[in-house]
Parts: structure tokens; C-alpha cells; sequence
């Protein structure tokens, strides 16, 4: 059986905490066995580690910039390192800019990404950045602040000078459902070809971007979930004149 690594899970999200065991082994049903669970505030980081540790898989400890706001406390990074501690804890993040919705002030998003920027450096694990029209920002602050040794910009959805500039610095890169969009994802499926396939990740998101190319017994419902990375690798691998075996295996690899 092929198998997948699914580097971006929100599985304390609550459309599928509930259903935990269910999620995670109807992905392992389908060879997705490496999950990475994404923490997204102090609390779900936690959340997100005692998971890793209930399924013996992996998890990440950050602030959102949707969230960036609801920092409590001042000792809030250090909460997220004693986390980081952990061997589960494979990176710092889901922390980055996100001035699309603003649900946090730009001043307090960028407050709250440069200190995790520091964090990832301090420890030496890899940041997970989410950008969303930052319009270059994202990488300004990485380079202002001292860029970790490994970067994964999760969810990629910029422009090809965005790509291209993240490239120049070997980030990686993680593709989502998106890319299946008709409508919004077209400039991402120009792109995708040019990411080089070392730097290449893929990922659900879920229970967010649920791919467009699901059969129809799948896509009834809203819900995204692990077990449906196969049909992101798929289209990827169509884009690329590769076998879905060859994309699962080097992100596989890479994650």
C-alpha cells in the first residue's frame, strides 16, 4: 500500500475531536499513517500533544494569527516552549501574518510571529508558518529575526515572486486541496509544477479545504479529513507527469 504523511491536521477542531479514532483510521486505512496535529493557541497545542501522545503521532505548539489577540498571560511563550520539550512537539507553529481577515490586529500578529520565530530558533525545530496576504511581510520578518533551519509554509496559496522568494531560502512548501478549486486555484496549479519536489509537502488542512476531485460517495458534507490526502497527491502527481506513488513517497520523505 502507498503510503502518505499528512503534515497539517487540526484534529482539535471540533468537527473532528469527537470522532478522533474514527479520523485517524479511516486515514490509516488508506495509507496515510504519518499525521501531524496542529496546534493553533496555547490550549490546543496542549490538546494537540496529548493526541500525538494517545496515537503515537506528532503534533506542533503556536499561536495562530488568528489568535494572536487572545494571548493570555504573559508567559505565554513559555508555556509553548515547556510544550516544545516534548518529543511529539515536531515544530513551532501554526504561527504567521494572516491580514486577509485581520481577526487579530496586524501589531499583535506580528508581535506574536516574531517571538515564535525566536522560540524556533532557540530550540532548533522547524517554524510552521501560515501567510495570507502578508505581501512579503511573512518573509521580512524571518529574515529581520534570524531564519530558523527549517521553514514549512503551510497551505501555500501566494503568488509565483512569493514562491520564488521562498525557494531562494529552501523553505518547504505544503499544498493543500486548494489546488483542486476550479475557481480559486488555478495560479496555484501553474505553480505547483515549478516547486522543486524536495522541498514538496502535501497536506489536508482538514476540516478545512476539502479537495474538489473527491468521488461522490466522499464529497457529500463540509468535512475535510486525513483520509482524503490521496486525492491531493493525485491531482499533484497529474500536474507533474509523476505516479501518485513517486508524490506520496518523497513528501513522505520530506515531512
Amino acid at each position: 500500500m502507498t503510503k502518505f504523511a499528512d503534515i497539517c491536521i487540526n484534529l482539535t477542531n471540533s468537527q473532528l475531536l469527537n470522532d478522533a479514532d474514527s479520523v485517524l483510521a479511516r486515514a490509516r486505512e488508506v495509507g496515510v499513517d504519518v499525521h501531524l496535529l496542529v496546534g493553533t493557541d496555547v490550549q490546543s497545542s496542549a490538546e494537540s500533544l496529548a493526541l500525538a501522545k494517545q496515537f503515537s503521532t506528532f503534533s506542533t505548539a503556536g499561536v495562530h494569527p488568528h489568535d494572536a489577540a487572545q494571548i493570555d498571560g504573559a508567559n505565554w511563550l513559555g508555556e509553548l516552549a515547556e510544550l516544545a520539550q516534548q518529543p511529539e512537539v515536531v515544530a513551532i507553529g501554526e504561527t504567521g501574518l494572516d491580514f486577509n481577515r485581520n481577526y487579530s490586529p496586524p501589531e499583535q500578529q506580528r508581535a506574536c510571529f516574531n517571538a515564535q520565530i525566536d522560540l524556533a530558533t532557540r530550540i532548533g525545530k522547524p517554524l510552521f508558518v501560515h501567510d495570507r496576504e502578508s505581501k512579503g511581510e511573512v518573509l521580512a520578518s524571518l529574515l529581520a529575526n534570524g531564519v530558523p533551519e527549517r521553514v514549512v509554509i503551510h497551505c501555500f496559496t501566494g503568488t509565483s515572486s512569493e514562491l520564488q522568494d521562498y525557494l531562494e531560502q529552501d523553505f518547504y512548501i505544503g499544498i493543500t486541496g486548494w489546488i483542486t478549486d476550479a475557481k480559486r486555484g488555478q495560479e496555484l496549479r501553474d505553480l505547483v509544477p515549478l516547486i522543486p519536489l524536495q522541498r514538496l509537502l502535501i497536506e489536508t488542512d482538514a476540516p478545512f479545504l476539502k479537495p474538489h476531485n473527491l468521488p461522490d460517495e466522499l464529497s457529500s458534507g463540509r468535512k475535510n479529513e486525513p483520509a482524503f490526502l490521496p486525492w491531493i497527491a493525485a491531482y499533484i502527481a497529474e500536474l507533474r507527469g509523476l505516479t501518485v506513488e513517486e508524490v506520496a513517497t518523497v513528501t513522505r520523505q520530506n515531512a
